[in-house]
């Protein structure tokens, strides 16, 4: 039922001049994803504020600072959302076994996290790019992966 008015809401909004631009698919993993990181934040603030408490987090082993303990606990959450929204709504037209795509989609997150970390390092340590700016550049080159390993590698037809 949820995923049926997900699809109709994808499908109400993918109107006429948009789909002379970009393909459905595409128009679904942009909305899916920008649901998955209003997703996000919206977690990442409760979990920070109400259940982390702002506080940083004694395991004994390792203290853990409360911004670091908030995206630990968000994490597997918008990882699962994210791939049910890219499953179900997004590229729905595949054939191939959901814990097959679930691999796939875990190495492509996989991916993500060492783009991020290796663009975020080359643009502010070695190119000198003030972080904000380097944090843009890098989303933008993310983004554009993460959508084409989630189109032929995670859930291609």
């Amino acid at each position: 039922m949820v995923v049926r008015l997900l699809i109709s809401i994808v499908d109400a909004l993918y109107i006429k001049p948009i789909r002379h631009v970009i393909s459905r698919d595409t128009f679904g993993y942009c909305l899916c994803g920008a649901a998955n990181m209003a997703l996000d934040t919206m977690w990442y603030f409760v979990i920070y504020h109400y259940i982390v408490l702002e506080r940083y987090i004694d395991l004994g082993f390792v203290v853990v600072s409360p911004h670091i303990a908030a995206l630990a606990v968000v994490f597997p959450i918008t990882f699962f959302t994210g791939f049910l929204l890219n499953r179900y709504v997004a590229f729905r037209s595949t054939t191939q076994r959901s814990s097959r795509q679930l691999v796939r989609y875990a190495l492509s997150v996989v991916g993500s996290i060492v783009l991020n970390y290796v663009f975020m390092k080359l643009f502010v340590e070695v190119c000198h790019i003030w972080p904000t700016i380097s944090k843009m550049i890098t989303t933008t080159i993310v983004a554009l992966y993460s959508f084409l390993a989630a189109r032929y590698f995670s859930f291609r037809k």
